[in-house]
């Protein structure tokens, strides 16, 4: 089975997108993108400086925009990727470009999400000084207690021995001045506390975004970095998009439900390296690799044609086809928690109009 990740903010390092401006149609279509955001995806992926990128409100665009483009590089067209791809996965910010290549979102729904979440989220970070700090190694549970006696909350599991924590600057530095045994603490260079409560007012202005979107139900499986779960259903993604900005990443849980389905090859889209790291220690057997320039194409295009399984369509959990008439229901003597055959009839609506044919029936597919 084939996985394609997504990576999270921090991944992108200057000048990562100037080999895949050769490819034809490249530049183009990250101009594009780029109008959707109000973000020069171009100048930044090529030109800018790493202090400029590191910029919430850029840096978040430019991983999305990215990913959307160099995946059109590996799957000319997105259903070629639906045939072969068995699962994705995106890391915070990542899971957007998970979401629009598993067709849940239009390519420009995906920019203009990314660009309110970057904008939001650096206002957020604004409020007071916060950060984060990454944990490698140490005991896992002397690890949380640290984190937890200097009031930080753990708002990455990365899985491999690697947690991230994130609070008030005072706090980070509490934490590195007690650090757990056999542990290092090392700052990240990023502007706030993301997926904790200091991004609250972050998911209030996605919120409002996100009720005026229109989505489709994964054409994919997506593993949610909330807790692991495989999640169909695309309102459900969306909620969750938002309200992961104040709530932990989970990706060691994402990891081991990878690897449970049964996931034998991993592909990292651009910015690459991240993940495809962490998979190498937490996912052991698995093939993986870091699409990082177009170099890699050849051997990401191998590994499609090794892992991918070929199907005809994507199943989702289930589906309702409802009546389209209003009437009375009348539901079929049906068990809560019994198995559902496709085809069953679960109800019938009986309407007050004359019975010219049979009366309309909600079928289960």
């Amino acid at each position: 089975m084939l996985a394609i990740v997504c990576p999270g903010q921090g991944a992108q390092t200057p000048g990562f997108l100037a080999p895949w401006l050769e490819l034809p149609g490249f530049r183009d279509r990250l101009g594009w993108l780029g109008a959707a955001a109000d973000v020069d995806l171009v100048e930044h992926g090529t030109t800018s400086d790493a202090d400029t990128i590191r910029d919430t409100a850029i840096a978040q665009p430019l991983i999305v925009g990215a990913g959307l483009v160099a995946a059109l590089a590996l799957f000319e067209h997105p259903s070629d990727g639906f045939r072969v791809t068995g699962v994705g996965a995106g890391h915070s910010v990542g899971e957007i470009t998970a979401l629009a290549a598993a067709g849940v979102l239009t390519a420009e729904q995906a920019m203009v999400f990314v660009r309110e979440r970057g904008r939001a989220m650096a206002a957020a970070s604004a409020i007071a000084p916060t950060g984060m700090s990454a944990v490698v190694g140490g005991d896992p549970d002397e690890v949380d207690a640290a984190i937890e006696a200097a009031g930080l909350t753990a708002a990455n599991r990365n899985g491999a021995g690697q947690v991230v924590a994130a609070g008030t600057m005072d706090q980070l530095a509490e934490l590195s001045a007690n650090p757990p045994a056999k542990a290092r603490v090392i700052p990240l260079s990023v502007a706030g506390a993301f997926h904790t409560e200091h991004m609250a007012s972050a998911v209030a202005h996605l919120a409002r975004y996100a009720r005026a979107i229109s989505t489709h139900d994964a054409r994919v499986a997506v593993v949610s970095n909330k807790d692991g779960h495989v999640v169909h259903d695309s309102r459900e993604l969306l909620r969750r998009l938002v309200q992961q900005i104040s709530s932990p990443v989970r990706w060691d849980l994402t990891m081991r439900t990878m690897t449970e389905m049964g996931v034998t090859g991993l592909i990292e889209i651009p910015p690459a390296g991240t993940l495809a790291g962490l998979a190498k220690r937490g996912m052991p057997g698995v093939e993986t690799l870091a699409l990082k320039t177009p170099a890699d194409l050849e051997d990401a295009h191998r590994m499609v044609r090794e892992h991918g399984e070929p199907r005809s369509s994507f199943d989702p959990a289930w589906r309702l086809v409802v009546a389209p008439a209003k009437g009375v229901v009348e539901y079929a003597d049906l068990q809560t928690g019994a198995n559902v055959q496709a085809g069953a009839v679960v109800a019938t609506v009986s309407t007050r109009a004359p019975r010219r044919r049979s009366p309309p029936r909600t079928v289960a597919r």
